[in-house]
Parts: structure tokens; sequence; C-alpha cells
């Protein structure tokens, strides 16, 4: 092995002086939510420690600091070529053009964009330069929309990745504390370089730190603790069996799958605290479960009962393996749409991943199947209706806007009956102000397409199945080049409706209106979404029934279809023409259709099973 460098760097001397490249064998960026998420948690809650809003900005040079790893370079006649280290980099540079676009002061936005890319004889080239990627990374530093349909893993994981750092970023981060902020994530984030002058060898050493030095995880440490407190030999040799079946099957399912399922089953049984909404506020149970559950349990091992040896082995034997066994048949769930738990995987759907502790927070250990499948049926359907109702009010779902209501949620139905459980969620539901009716301008807008698919895809499912047709919500929710995408009824020409449009604004507002949209395969907008409504409407007939109940022949011999909207008492009607007062009244049907959906009622419904 020739020379071996390790350069420790903070941001801005990492991004700022050099261009990194990747090879084309590397795998592809595959960061999911979680990691993101967690990224930026742990970057506001380190930041967070330190800032007080009246401290001047000078002050963040005595901030405390954060280590955010090694990355392996491999150099190659000059050039860096990442071996080790490009989710971080590509997340660390999607998060640094997002606080570019929040920035407001010139000096500072100019500052951010030299980690972002560099400008020479008027070309810009990102910092971590892949070609294949920069037509995607200029159009989001650029705030322009771009369409992953038929992009490559990547591309579409950049996307997704930015959209959940937009959704995720932390309220107390905007407004006075973000120039604090981005200060400090440039200065005093650091990052180890370790340079090798050949593929070989930085291969080497990757594979030696990755195989012979890796260090123990929380699930690793939690498990030490726990059997080095279990004294008899085969009782500590039965637990250890416990830990490693149960460890072993979650990690078939997800490398990170058994830290997740601790993470929940302690935040859903145990968290009685969670950091006050306040800057300057110290982390509590919910928070440092989050980040460092096995000193979290060893700090509270009196409140958990763990006073002696059978205890400690208790703990394993019982509690762990029920409730990871719980958490390993939801995840199972949120992959694979399975009937009377539709509603987990709805909410997976939304990347709501802050679902699994509150569906373990009912749970007893006493609980019969049927009550664990009730109590799950009942937990996530209210989250289902909480999530719709949101997103239809356009307010965030994201981990950051709801984690604190969350946290409040789990605390009051932890070990609630069925009958209780149903009780404290549908008075939860009631006391909610937003619903259906207090926004009557739903729409498509440029952040939340995902949403309104998958909306859309309820809506277009529920309207087949209560006509007497299989379900097919898996293939409507599938996005793609073989799979289903918002249609408009109206077509892109604010022209052929200036009749009742002043403005081509106001057509576009409307034109986005939820009554005005669809769910088509992807291969029908192509070939008739340009069309005038006149003329595409016929083309509709012979497709779903939602879209089929815009032309008459609908009505007409489909007795499954006209007793649904006789019992359900909703609102259908044909269009012979699409016009503002026809796009109105689809508009109240499809909130009708929500309304339905997304009923309260359905809380009574599942308890009373």
């Amino acid at each position: 092995m020739r020379e071996i460098l390790g350069d420790a760097k903070n941001i801005r001397a990492l991004l700022g002086n050099a261009k990194y490249a990747i090879d084309y064998y590397q795998r592809e960026f595959r960061w999911q939510t979680k990691h993101v998420t967690e990224l930026i948690d742990d970057l506001a809650n380190k930041f967070l420690e330190s800032y007080e809003p009246e401290h001047e900005r000078s002050a963040v040079e005595r901030y405390g600091h954060y280590f955010l790893g090694s990355i392996i370079i491999s150099n190659k006649d000059g050039q860096k070529f990442i071996i080790d280290g490009q989710q971080r980099l590509t997340s660390l540079t999607l998060l640094l053009m997002y606080l570019h676009g929040l920035l407001e002061d010139t000096e500072q936005k100019g500052q951010v964009a030299e980690l972002i890319f560099a400008q020479r004889y008027g070309k810009k080239s990102f910092n971590l330069d892949v070609p294949e990627r920069t037509a995607c990374m200029e159009a989001l530093y650029s705030g322009q929309p771009f369409d992953e349909n038929d992009q490559p893993e990547s591309i579409r994981n950049i996307l997704a990745r930015y959209s959940d750092i937009e959704n995720h970023f932390p309220e107390e981060l905007a407004g006075g504390a973000l120039p604090y902020f981005v200060d400090w994530l440039i200065e005093n984030v650091h990052l180890v370089e370790i340079t090798a002058y050949s593929d070989e060898d930085a291969y080497t050493i990757f594979e030696t730190m990755n195989d012979r030095g890796l260090s123990l995880t929380p699930t690793d440490m939690l498990k030490g603790y726990l059997l080095a407190n279990i004294q008899d030999p085969d009782q500590r040799n039965n637990s250890s069996k416990v830990w490693k079946q149960r460890v072993g099957t979650l990690r078939e399912f997800g490398k990170e799958e058994d830290a997740d399922s601790i993470k929940s089953w302690l935040r859903g049984q145990h968290a009685e605290s969670i950091r006050e909404r306040k800057r300057g506020a110290l982390p509590k149970d919910f928070d440092l479960i989050g980040t460092e559950f096995h000193r979290w349990v060893r700090d509270h091992e009196d409140a958990l009962g763990l006073q002696s040896s059978s205890d400690f082995a208790r703990f394993i034997d019982r509690d762990f393996a029920f409730y990871t066994r719980q958490y390993h048949r939801l995840r199972e769930t949120a992959e694979t749409f399975t009937d009377g738990l539709e509603c987990v995987f709805y909410n997976a759907q939304h990347n709501f991943t802050l679902q699994y502790p509150v569906l373990l927070a009912p749970l007893r250990l006493d609980d019969s199947e049927t009550d664990i499948e009730r109590k799950l049926q009942l937990t996530a359907t209210f989250l289902d209706i909480l999530i719709a109702r949101r997103i239809w009010n356009f307010r965030a779902i994201a981990y950051s806007t709801m984690q604190y209501a969350m946290f409040l949620i789990v605390r009051d139905i932890r070990g609630k009956s069925t009958a209780e459980l149903a009780t404290v969620l549908r008075q939860r539901l009631d006391a909610e102000e937003e619903t259906f009716s207090t926004n009557d301008r739903f729409r498509l807008h440029g952040m939340n397409g995902r949403h309104i698919h998958r909306m859309l895809a309820r809506m277009t499912d529920y309207v087949a199945t209560r006509s007497g047709q299989a379900s097919r919500y898996t293939e409507y929710s599938t996005r793609g080049k073989k799979g289903y995408e918002v249609e408009h009824i109206w077509a892109n020409h604010a022209e052929r409706h200036e009749a009742e449009f002043d403005h081509p604004a106001d057509f576009q507002e409307y034109r986005n209106r939820f009554g005005g949209l669809l769910l088509l395969p992807k291969s029908f907008n192509a070939s008739y979404g340009d069309l005038p409504y006149d003329e595409k409407r016929s083309h509709y007939n012979s497709q779903n029934l939602l879209a089929r109940s815009l032309c008459g022949e609908c009505y007409d011999r489909n007795p499954g279809f006209l007793r649904f909207i006789r019992e359900a008492e909703l609102e259908f009607q044909p269009h012979d023409q699409f016009k503002k007062a026809d796009l109105d009244a689809r508009h109240e049907l499809y909130r009708q259709l929500a309304e339905q959906i997304w009923n309260p009622a359905r809380l009574e419904e599942e308890a009373s099973r």
C-alpha cells in the first residue's frame, strides 16, 4: 500500500476547494427518508444545544462541533473519486441547496453557493460532479420542476430526498436562527477525508473499516448491557438466543430495522417526555431514545423495572421479543398491502415513519391476537384520517412537524383497551379544527404531487370496490412508465378558457384544483391529455369508474355503480362539457368522497367488529 493521508476538514474546506467524481461502477444514491431525516435531526439537535437568540453570530465559533464520520477518496492523477461517502456528500449538497434557497443575506448565499458548484468561464459545474445528475441538480438549485418519470434510481432518490429536506427541516432553525445554523454547519461540522492514490488501496481501507474495524451499534451495546446483568448462565444463554433470533429476523428485512424496532418499542411503551418546542430546550425521553437508546435504557433501569437478574432476562425474553415481533409484522404490512391492515400500508406510502411507535403504544403483553389486530386497525385508521385531513388543508406531515403531536398521542393511548382506544382517538379527530370542509381550494401544486396521486388512487379504488369491482389500489398507486399518473381534465391551454378566466394565472390555479384531476395510465395522458375535453371525454369511458363517471354511458346498465351512488348519496353526474361550474361540481363531489373514505365513524366500526 502506498501513501495514505487522513485530513480532518469542516464542510467549507471539504466542499469549497475540491471537486469529487463517482466512478461508473459505484452504487446508486440510495439513502431513504429516514437516513436524511435522522441526519437533519442530529445536526439540528447539536446546533440547538448551543444556540441562543441573543447571541451574536460570532458566537457560533464557540458552539459545539459535530463529527460526521469519514469519507474515502481515490486520488487518480489529481482527480478525486469517492469510494465511500457519496450518500453523505450527496445529502449534504442537497441540504446546502435547500439552505441556499432560504437565505436572504446575499453574502452568505454566495458562500453557500461556492460549496455547491464552481463557476468558470460562465459554465457551472457541481462540486459533486456526476454528469447524469447535472440536469436534476440544476433544476433543484433553480427551483424548477423536474420530471422523475423514466429517470435512474439515483435521480428519483435525489428528488425524493430533497422533498424530505423541505418537509422535515425544523421550524426552530428558520427565521433568525437560520444564518447561525448555516455558519455552524459550514464551520463546525467535520469529516475526515482519507485519501489513497489507487482504487486498490482505497478499497482495502474501505473493507478494513467496514469488516474488521466496525464499531458496535447501539443494538449491540444494549444487548451487552442487558446480558451482562443476567447472572444465571443458562438464562443468559437463552436470552442471548432470543435476542439473536429476533435481530436476525429484523435484519433480513433491513440492516437498520433492529435499531428502528427498538426505538419504536421504547418510544411507544416508555417515553414520558419530549424536548419542549423552544430554542435551547434539552432532549428528553422521546428524543434520547431516537439517538442513544442503549444509554437511555441504562439510565432508566429503575423506571423500567430492571432490578434483578430475572428482570433483565424478562425484558429480553418477553418485552423485547413481543414488541419487535409486532414491529416486524407492521413493517411487512407497510410493504405489502394486507387486508385488515390496509391503513398501515397507506400511511407508509406517505413516508409516515412516526406511525410505528403510535401503533405499538396501545399494545399490551397479555393482549389476545384479536385485541392486537383491532388495536392496530384502530390506530392505523386514525392516522390515515389525520394524514388525509392535513394533506387536504396544505398542512405538513413531515417528521419534525408531527413528532410532538405523535408523542402526545402515544402517551394518551398507551396500554388502552380497544374500547378506550376508540374513544380517545375519536375525540382527537373531533377536536381537530381542520376537516375536508375547511379548504375549498385543495389543488395540485409543486410539492404535493405524490400525495395527490395517492388520494386519487384511494378515491378511484373506493368507487370501484363499492360498486362491486375488485380492488386495484396497488396498481393505481404505482407511478412511472407502466403505472398511473395524475391527468388534468383541462389541457394546459389557457386560450381555450378565455371566456371564463381573465388571466392565465387564474386558469392555472383553477386547472390544478382537485376536482379537475383524474388518475389514468401514463400512456393515456401521452395520447389524449392535450386534447380539448369534448374530444377526449369519450376515451374516459374505457377507463376506471371515477373517470367514466364523466360520461353519460357510465350511468346506463351499470347496477353496481348506480346502487353505490344511491346508497352513498353522492352527487355523481355526467358532464357533456367541462366549464368552471362543472369543475366546481366535480370538486364538491371529490370532497364528499373524501368525507366518506376518511370518516371518523370508521373507528367505531373497527372497534365493534
